[in-house]
Protein backbone atom coordinates (compact mmCIF):
# COMPACT_ATOMS: atom_id res chain seq x y z
CA UNK A 1 0.00 0.00 0.00
CA UNK A 2 0.83 3.86 0.01
CA UNK A 3 3.15 5.21 2.51
CA UNK A 4 0.68 8.46 2.42
CA UNK A 5 -3.14 8.10 2.05
CA UNK A 6 -4.76 11.33 0.87
CA UNK A 7 -8.55 11.16 1.76
CA UNK A 8 -11.24 13.57 1.75
CA UNK A 9 -14.95 13.58 2.15
CA UNK A 10 -16.08 15.16 -1.40
CA UNK A 11 -14.62 15.56 -4.99
CA UNK A 12 -15.28 19.22 -4.45
CA UNK A 13 -12.03 18.82 -2.43
CA UNK A 14 -10.07 17.49 -5.35
CA UNK A 15 -8.37 20.65 -6.20
CA UNK A 16 -6.71 21.39 -2.97
CA UNK A 17 -5.81 18.00 -2.46
CA UNK A 18 -4.37 17.46 -5.48
CA UNK A 19 -1.82 20.63 -4.58
CA UNK A 20 -0.81 17.55 -1.80
CA UNK A 21 -0.33 14.88 -4.32
CA UNK A 22 1.35 17.03 -6.65
CA UNK A 23 3.97 17.50 -4.14
CA UNK A 24 4.37 13.91 -2.71
CA UNK A 25 4.79 13.00 -6.61
CA UNK A 26 7.67 15.62 -6.97
CA UNK A 27 9.65 14.04 -3.60
CA UNK A 28 8.74 10.47 -5.32
CA UNK A 29 6.64 9.67 -1.98
CA UNK A 30 3.94 6.90 -2.98
CA UNK A 31 0.42 8.11 -1.64
CA UNK A 32 -3.18 7.10 -2.79
CA UNK A 33 -5.88 9.35 -3.30
CA UNK A 34 -9.24 8.33 -1.55
CA UNK A 35 -12.69 9.65 -1.45
CA UNK A 36 -14.38 8.55 1.41
CA UNK A 37 -17.14 9.94 3.55
CA UNK A 38 -17.21 9.59 7.45
CA UNK A 39 -21.12 10.35 7.43
CA UNK A 40 -22.11 8.84 4.08
CA UNK A 41 -20.48 5.50 4.02
CA UNK A 42 -19.02 4.94 7.86
CA UNK A 43 -18.13 1.55 7.57
CA UNK A 44 -15.98 2.09 4.22
CA UNK A 45 -14.48 4.40 6.61
CA UNK A 46 -13.48 2.85 9.48
CA UNK A 47 -12.30 0.02 7.81
CA UNK A 48 -10.38 2.46 6.04
CA UNK A 49 -8.86 4.25 8.76
CA UNK A 50 -8.66 0.63 11.09
CA UNK A 51 -6.57 -0.97 8.29
CA UNK A 52 -4.42 2.00 7.10
CA UNK A 53 -1.63 1.59 9.49
CA UNK A 54 -1.67 -2.42 8.77
CA UNK A 55 -1.25 -1.25 5.16
CA UNK A 56 1.96 0.52 5.56
CA UNK A 57 0.35 3.79 5.61
CA UNK A 58 2.60 6.21 7.64
CA UNK A 59 0.96 9.24 7.74
CA UNK A 60 -2.78 10.10 6.55
CA UNK A 61 -3.70 13.37 4.65
CA UNK A 62 -7.21 14.37 5.51
CA UNK A 63 -9.00 16.99 3.68
CA UNK A 64 -12.55 18.77 5.31
CA UNK A 65 -14.83 21.31 5.06
CA UNK A 66 -17.73 22.48 7.29
CA UNK A 67 -18.01 20.70 10.53
CA UNK A 68 -14.78 18.56 9.22
CA UNK A 69 -15.30 14.99 10.80
CA UNK A 70 -12.78 13.41 8.86
CA UNK A 71 -9.54 13.90 10.52
CA UNK A 72 -10.49 13.95 13.43
CA UNK A 73 -12.08 10.69 13.05
CA UNK A 74 -9.13 9.84 11.46
CA UNK A 75 -6.69 10.22 14.20
CA UNK A 76 -8.88 8.68 16.57
CA UNK A 77 -8.46 5.56 14.52
CA UNK A 78 -5.15 5.44 13.13
CA UNK A 79 -1.96 5.67 15.27
CA UNK A 80 0.25 7.38 13.15
CA UNK A 81 -0.10 11.38 12.20
CA UNK A 82 -2.92 12.77 10.46
CA UNK A 83 -2.74 16.17 8.81
CA UNK A 84 -5.90 18.20 9.04
CA UNK A 85 -6.86 20.14 5.78
CA UNK A 86 -9.36 22.58 6.50
CA UNK A 87 -11.61 23.32 3.11
CA UNK A 88 -12.65 26.91 2.59
CA UNK A 89 -16.52 27.00 1.74
CA UNK A 90 -19.58 27.47 3.41
CA UNK A 91 -21.13 30.10 5.69
CA UNK A 92 -18.22 30.57 7.80
CA UNK A 93 -15.59 30.72 4.42
CA UNK A 94 -13.40 27.26 6.25
CA UNK A 95 -13.06 28.95 9.87
CA UNK A 96 -15.69 26.21 10.84
CA UNK A 97 -13.67 23.71 8.98
CA UNK A 98 -10.31 24.95 10.61
CA UNK A 99 -11.95 25.10 14.62
CA UNK A 100 -13.24 21.67 13.87
CA UNK A 101 -10.01 20.64 13.10
CA UNK A 102 -7.37 22.44 14.76
CA UNK A 103 -9.57 22.06 18.36
CA UNK A 104 -8.90 18.35 18.77
CA UNK A 105 -9.42 17.10 22.42
CA UNK A 106 -6.27 15.95 24.33
CA UNK A 107 -5.08 12.53 23.45
CA UNK A 108 -6.21 12.91 19.85
CA UNK A 109 -3.87 14.77 17.65
CA UNK A 110 -4.32 16.23 14.53
CA UNK A 111 -1.47 18.42 12.82
CA UNK A 112 -3.73 21.44 10.94
CA UNK A 113 -2.53 23.41 7.87
CA UNK A 114 -4.13 26.80 6.61
CA UNK A 115 -7.43 26.84 4.71
CA UNK A 116 -7.32 25.41 1.65
CA UNK A 117 -3.69 24.49 2.38
CA UNK A 118 -3.12 21.11 0.45
CA UNK A 119 0.84 21.84 -0.46
CA UNK A 120 1.57 22.46 3.34
CA UNK A 121 -0.13 19.39 3.75
CA UNK A 122 2.20 17.56 1.72
CA UNK A 123 5.12 19.16 2.44
CA UNK A 124 4.55 18.30 6.01
CA UNK A 125 3.86 14.73 5.16
CA UNK A 126 7.21 15.05 3.63
CA UNK A 127 9.43 16.70 5.98
CA UNK A 128 7.49 13.85 9.09
CA UNK A 129 8.90 10.89 6.40
CA UNK A 130 12.21 12.51 6.08
CA UNK A 131 12.94 12.43 9.81
CA UNK A 132 14.02 8.60 9.00
CA UNK A 133 14.79 8.94 5.19
CA UNK A 134 18.12 10.80 5.00
CA UNK A 135 17.80 10.61 1.17
CA UNK A 136 14.50 12.39 1.39
CA UNK A 137 15.62 15.19 3.63
CA UNK A 138 18.07 15.72 1.22
CA UNK A 139 15.57 16.42 -1.01
CA UNK A 140 14.08 19.13 0.97
CA UNK A 141 17.03 21.03 1.64
CA UNK A 142 17.41 21.38 -2.58
CA UNK A 143 13.85 22.16 -2.57
CA UNK A 144 14.14 24.66 -0.23
CA UNK A 145 17.17 26.25 -2.20
CA UNK A 146 15.20 26.16 -5.17
CA UNK A 147 12.59 28.36 -3.64
CA UNK A 148 14.85 30.99 -2.15
CA UNK A 149 16.53 30.97 -6.24
CA UNK A 150 13.08 31.50 -7.24
CA UNK A 151 12.34 34.68 -5.28
CA UNK A 152 16.25 36.10 -6.13
CA UNK A 153 15.20 35.98 -9.45
CA UNK A 154 11.90 37.86 -9.41
CA UNK A 155 13.74 40.25 -7.24
CA UNK A 156 16.06 41.03 -9.93
CA UNK A 157 13.95 41.15 -12.40
CA UNK A 158 11.82 43.40 -10.52
CA UNK A 159 14.76 45.26 -9.38
CA UNK A 160 16.04 45.73 -13.73
CA UNK A 161 12.49 46.88 -14.00
CA UNK A 162 12.78 49.88 -12.04
CA UNK A 163 9.22 49.01 -10.32
CA UNK A 164 7.35 50.31 -12.85
CA UNK A 165 6.67 47.63 -16.15
CA UNK A 166 7.02 44.48 -13.20
CA UNK A 167 5.64 41.93 -14.77
CA UNK A 168 6.37 38.09 -13.60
Amino acid sequence: MATVAIVMGSDSDLSVMKKAAEILEHFGVDFEMRIISAHREPDVFFDFAKEAAANDTRIIIAGAGLAAHLPGMCAALFPLPVIGVPMQGGALSGKDALYSIVQMPPGVPVATVAIDGGKNAGLLAVRMLAISDGALLEQLKEYAASQKEEVMQKDARLQQTGYKAYDR
